[in-house]
Formats: C-alpha cells, sequence, structure tokens
C-alpha cells in the first residue's frame, strides 16, 4: 500500500514514502530532508536459527557519486566493493542504536540497506538513513521493539541547532548524533570543542526532546501500513540442566570470579569448561547448550559480585583507574612517540609529520577533502594472545581510529601555524578494555613528543553499566569482561577544560539523563586523574619538531616570480628538490613552502628561492654582471633572471663616448638602482657610485 508522511523536525520536513519503490523487501522506504534522499530498505531471512546464538544483523550504507552529479574519479568509474571510512562510520551510526531492540529469540539473517540517492550536500543523509532503518523494520514483519529517532545537534552562538547544514556545521562547536527511544537515549556519537559536561548533557536530550515527532510519524504509519511482526519463541532454558551446571561450577567459577589478571581468568574458565562439560556431557551431544549455559551462569555471578557485593573483577572500587605507566620517545626514528599502558591495555602510538602533499586526498560526496591529519588504529591478533589472518582495517578498526581523530583533532594547531601534514598510528600491543581510550592518551602524548603545539593534552576514558532493576552501578575504566558483560560502553574524551569527543553504545533500551549525567561527572574525574598520569611522561609539547621531522619554512614572493620557480614542465622545481632533498610547495598566493629532511640544507635553499625570486629594489646596490651592450646603455643582470639597463650617460662622471670605452660583455659591476616603473623595466647607475 503506498503512503507519503511528513513531519516537521529541526524547521525542516521530512517526507517518509512507502509503498512506491523496492515492494519486495520486508519493508522499505524512501526518507527526504531538503534536496536529501535516501532508500532504506529491511530484509529477513525466513528461517530463524535459534542454534547460531546471535543475531547476523548486516548494515549496509551506500553513497551514490549520481546523487549529486557526479562520476566517479577512480580508475573504474563506479563505486567500488570497498565501502569508504565515512560509509563504515554511517554503518556503525545505524547498526549500534538498533541491534540491542530486536526480540528475545530473534536469529534470522537480517540486512539493511541504505541507498543515498540524492544529496544537496546541505543535509547530511547519515541521520536519513538512521531514521529510515528504524522506519523500515517498524513497518516490516521483523520482530524490531522499536522505532528509535535520531538527529544531528550543533551549538551556534550559544544556541542548539537540530539537523544543521554543512555551512552551519562550519561555525558549530558541536557535532553529535543522538539516537533515542520514546523514553530514553540509546547512542551518541560525535566532536565537541572542549564543551563541558553539562552543556554535553543538554545537548543530548535537546535531541531526545525534538525527535519525539519521528517516532510518532513511524508508530502512525505503522498503524496505516504495516506488516504483522513474525512471532519469536524465546529459545526455552532447560532449567534441569541449568541447576545442574551451576551447581557443579559453582566452586571454579567463583575462583574465575575472582581472578584479576585476564589471561589466568580465561584459562580457569578454559580449565572450569573443560570440567564441567567432562563430568554432564562425556560423549559431546550437548556441548554447546552447556557452553551458553556455563557463559550465561559466568554473566550473573560477575554481575552479581558488582552490584550485590561492590567488587569488580580486579578488585577496583566503580570509580578507580587501573595503574598507568608511559613513556615518549620510544622509538629512536619515529617523529614522535609514546608507549600508553593502562592496566593490561598498552597502545604504542607514533605521530609523524609531513608536508601538505602527504595529505589525504578522499573523495566525498562534497568533491575532493585534503584531509591533513590522520589516525589510524591497528587491532592485531597478537594483543589479545590469538593467531588469525591479518586483514585490511576492520570497521571496528575504523570506527575506534576516527573517535581518536574526533577527540584530538580539537586540539591541532591551525595550518597556518602548523603547516605539517600530521599521521598518528595507533598499534595495541595488549588489550582488556578501552584501546582507543589508550590510543587517545597515546596519539596525544606522541604528538606532544614531536613538537605537534597542541593547544592542551588530551586523554579519554570508558565508563561502563551495570542495572539490575533499580540498582544501577556506574564503572570507570572499563574492563573487557565488564564491556561484554554490562548495559553500557560510553567512552569520552576530552582536555581539562572540557569535552571534545564522546560515544556511547547500550545493551538496554536505553539510559535517561540522571546515569548519563553521573555517567559523564564520573569520567571527568577519571579524564582528569589520566591526565594526571600522562604528564608524568610529558607534560607540554615540545618547543621544536623532533630531529627527524622535515623542517619547515615559508617564503612569499610575488605571483609573477612563480615561473621562475617552478621552471617549464616543472624541470626547476624538480631539479632543487632532488638536490637539497626536499619537499617544496608553491601555491597561487605566492606563498612557497619548504619541506627537508636534512636541517643543514634548509638555509642553503631558502637562499636559494630567496635569490631566484628576489626583486629589485630602488636604491639598493647590486653588484651585477653586464650582460648584454647597446649602442645607448649597457643591459645588467642584477638578480637571477633579473636585468637593469644603465644608460650610456650613467656609466661614468664624464661624458663616454662609446659603451665599450667603460664595460665589456662579462664584467662584474657595482650599480644602484634608480627606478623601477609600473612596467617592471628597471633603471640602473654606475655613475652614482662613483
Amino acid at each position: 500500500m503506498y503512503k507519503k508522511v511528513e513531519v516537521e523536525v529541526g524547521g525542516k520536513t521530512i517526507t517518509v514514502e512507502t509503498g512506491k519503490v523496492a515492494k519486495q523487501a520486508d519493508g522499505s522506504v524512501m526518507m527526504q530532508y531538503g534536496g536529501t534522499v535516501v532508500l532504506v530498505t529491511a530484509v529477513a531471512g525466513k528461517e530463524n536459527k535459534p542454534e547460531l546464538g546471535f543475531l547476523p544483523l548486516t548494515i549496509e550504507y551506500q553513497e551514490r557519486m549520481a546523487s549529486v552529479g557526479r562520476i566517479p574519479g577512480n580508475y573504474f568509474r563506479r563505486e567500488i566493493g570497498r565501502p569508504s571510512d565515512q560509509e563504515v562510520l554511517t554503518c556503525r551510526i545505524i547498526d549500534r542504536p538498533l541491534r540491542p531492540l530486536f526480540a528475545d529469540g530473534y536469529f534470522s539473517e537480517t540486512q539493511i540497506i541504505a541507498t543515498v540517492l540524492s544529496a544537496d550536500q546541505q543535509n547530511d543523509p547519515d541521520v536519513l538513513a538512521l531514521n529510515g532503518a528504524s522506519c523500515a523494520l517498524t513497518i516490516s514483519n521483523i520482530p524490531f521493539n522499536g522505532p528509535i529517532a535520531g538527529a544531528r545537534v550543533g551549538y551556534i552562538d550559544g544556541e542548539y541547532v537540530l539537523n544543521p547544514t554543512k555551512a552551519e556545521l562550519a561555525d558549530s562547536r558541536m557535532d553529535v548524533i543522538v539516537a533515542c527511544t520514546r523514553n530514553a537515549v540509546t547512542m551518541v556519537e560525535g566532536k565537541v570543542d572542549a564543551m563541558s559536561e553539562e552543556e554535553v548533557l543538554n545537548a543530548i536530550f535537546f535531541v531526545h526532546e525534538q525527535v519525539q515527532p519521528l517516532i510518532d510519524l513511524q508508530l502512525d504509519l505503522q498503524s496505516k501500513v504495516g506488516k504483522e511482526k513474525r512471532v519469536v519463541e524465546s529459545v526455552a532454558v532447560n532449567e534441569e540442566l541449568q541447576a545442574k551446571v551451576q551447581e557443579i561450577a559453582a566452586a571454579g567459577m567463583a575462583k574465575v570470579t575472582s581472578t584479576a589478571d585476564k589471561m589466568e581468568r580465561g584459562s580457569a574458565y578454559d580449565e572450569l569448561k573443560k570440567s564441567v562439560l567432562a563430568e554432564i556431557d562425556p560423549d559431546g551431544k550437548n556441548g554447546k547448550e552447556i557452553g551458553d549455559l556455563l557463559s550465561a551462569y559466568k554473566k550473573k555471578i560477575m554481575r552479581a559480585k558488582i552490584v550485590d557485593e561492590a567488587t569488580r573483577l580486579d578488585g577496583r572500587s566503580f570509580d578507580q583507574v587501573r595503574p598507568i605507566s608511559s613513556e615518549v620517545t620510544y622509538l629512536p626514528q619515529s617523529h614522535g612517540s609514546a608507549l600508553f599502558t593502562r592496566g593490561e591495555t598498552q597502545a604504542m602510538v607514533t605521530a609523524t609529520l609531513g608536508s601538505q602533499r602527504d595529505s589525504q586526498r578522499v573523495e566525498t560526496l562534497q568533491g575532493e577533502d585534503n584531509r591533513r591529519f590522520m589516525v589510524h588504529y591497528n587491532f592485531p591478533p597478537y594483543c589479545v594472545g590469538e593467531a588469525r589472518f591479518l586483514r585490511g582495517p576492520s570497521r571496528r578498526d575504523v570506527g575506534h581510529g576516527t573517535l581518536a581523530l574526533r577527540g584530538l583533532s580539537a586540539v591541532l594547531p591551525s595550518e597556518e601555524d602548523f603547516p605539517y601534514s600530521i599521521r598518528v598510528v595507533s598499534d595495541i600491543m595488549e588489550s582488556n578494555g578501552s584501546s582507543s581510550m589508550a590510543t587517545v592518551c597515546g596519539g596525544s602524548m606522541a604528538m606532544m613528543d614531536a613538537g605537534v603545539p597542541l593547544k592542551a593534552p588530551v586523554s579519554g576514558i570508558a565508563m561502563g553499566l551495570i542495572k539490575e532493576g533499580e540498582k544501577i552501578v556506574i564503572l570507570s575504566d572499563i574492563l573487557g569482561d565488564e564491556d561484554h558483560l554490562g548495559d553500557m560502553d560510553f567512552k569520552v574524551v576530552g582536555t581539562e577544560e572540557g569535552i571534545t569527543s564522546l560515544q556511547m553504545d547500550i545493551k538496554i533500551d536505553g539510559v535517561d539523563r540522571d546515569i548519563m549525567g553521573r555517567a559523564l561527572a564520573q569520567a571527568k574525574e577519571g579524564r582528569i586523574h589520566i591526565l594526571g598520569e600522562m604528564a608524568k611522561g610529558i607534560e607540554s609539547s615540545r618547543t621544536e619538531v623532533a630531529e627527524h621531522a622535515p623542517k619547515y619554512f615559508s617564503h612569499k614572493i610575488n605571483t609573477d616570480k612563480i615561473r621562475d620557480i617552478i621552471g617549464p614542465g616543472g624541470k626547476i622545481i624538480k631539479e632543487m628538490s632532488a638536490y637539497y632533498d626536499a619537499t617544496i610547495e608553491v601555491d597561487d598566493s605566492g606563498l612557497v613552502k619548504m619541506f627537508t629532511k636534512d636541517g643543514s640544507k634548509a638555509d642553503a635553499l631558502l637562499k636559494k628561492i630567496q635569490e631566484m625570486t628576489a626583486e629589485a629594489e630602488v636604491g639598493k646596490v647590486y653588484k651585477g654582471i653586464v650582460k648584454t651592450i647597446k649602442d645607448f646603455g649597457a643591459f645588467v643582470e642584477i638578480l637571477p633572471g633579473t636585468d637593469g639597463l644603465v644608460h650610456i650617460s650613467e656609466l661614468a662622471n664624464e661624458r663616454v663616448g662609446k659603451v665599450t670605452d667603460v664595460v665589456q660583455e662579462g664584467d662584474e659591476i657595482e650599480v644602484k638602482v634608480l627606478e623601477v616603473d609600473g612596467r617592471g623595466r628597471i633603471r640602473l647607475s654606475r655613475k652614482a657610485l662613483l
């Protein structure tokens, strides 16, 4: 059945259309906001597969270049198979608030595809895709306990702005996406310009209030065209077997949950599982079921230990951060490096400085974008004691790197003050919770070690939540098991002054303002504590760039001289770059940027550039070479490629009959500049110096 509905959000109309396009999908909607249109479809497999033990949910987000009237710039001239980082990040934004809201016992293969069909380059399609995914699921027969709604929030001139345009975001101190249910917040992600916890909290719940009409719209659409939801039966628990597993495992599980070391705890659990299986299921017929019951028992005991006994796995108090150690200049040849260790999580982070040519060129819907700051996060298998194939960066790797990039971007110097490109690489050496926050801390220290003049050091902390009925516990600096078994993973990045980025995922229906406010306040205490520990390694940015980093210097020239530096076909600039082992860049304004690895060659290169582009100054004396003799005077080269005329009357005090009576071609003489006319012609005098 075709249906089209509209609702006003943030002063603009969102239009939702269904029943015309992609009608064979279980649910499909066309979402429009301004000139941006996104098609979102939801399809589920017909068979429920409880034996999987997890929901095989796949989210795909595709940006079509035709949506902005462009042909892709790659060799194939089509959208290539691997999604861009922006597409990956949008997939994660859609996935995280939806995944906890599917019905218990639902394990069918489910796929959501969002395709950008039209983009006005002002209204970002990612938020439309998020809302469209919820809407497609809501009107489908898929057992989804939504709907949710989401929006972007900015902060401009002291006011919160819902779904700001690209132009408005340029003046915003905040770019945060929030997803909500009717009663709570389910996902937060974005960057902030060192704003306070209260300002960020107000922004989040400003969105919660403003997007309620979107939830009403989805429920209204469901009542008119929604399909009957599939009935899913929860997986029945064999209570007799469950009781037997818990009885046999009780003593061993107490040991597991009181073992602080991650690897030892894992080994103790593996041994316990073997013994339980050997006693209950020697024939191996019910191994998976027993394993699932044992895992559920572990979760139950660990959560009870925290909530009822106020005891964490490693014995810390709820707001206590694990021991931290850090050092910089760990790698002798890198421009900047830091080894940051917090408990059993460790990141080795490097900072590398490059020229403008080293910036990352990315094709987006807005055109080609040059990014001077990059953060790359790597999670090798050895960091968790595993052996597996090395692949390219996963969606998780891209997400963690982007979270760190957003948090660190707020403290970078401007390109005018520090014209280097900067690449931060974080290799996780060990992982037991919040390696992305270790990346933030190590990245801040590595850049300070490299001599990047950061506005302030940055740290990050991951917060957790255990909610059992009315009992609520907020945990600082969560372990991997506390993340896996808990209800929230809330990462907060910032300086001592305020928050610079944040990301929240939850596994329950949502969190209210009180819980989030408490988490932000506790995160601030932890963040400042971590900054104090980082200061023991390095307090502020070094005053000079690292010894091995390229040295930067610049020189402004007349735009008419640009061709003198570049030469025909770039010949001159290439020769100078090779001779001085330097990167030389000239922009249209005449600013010459020079990056040289060998500082000893920097002065010589600058002198060469100055000589090549120098201009004659009236009243200044030059030692030049006579290049050409004419009857009326001599042309003298006073600067490379710059000649001036010494008229025969200006050669000597006495009257000169022939120019050659005074000078010959090739002679070196001193002359004074008398005049430079509007056409650039230079009048010289030898007589003025006699």
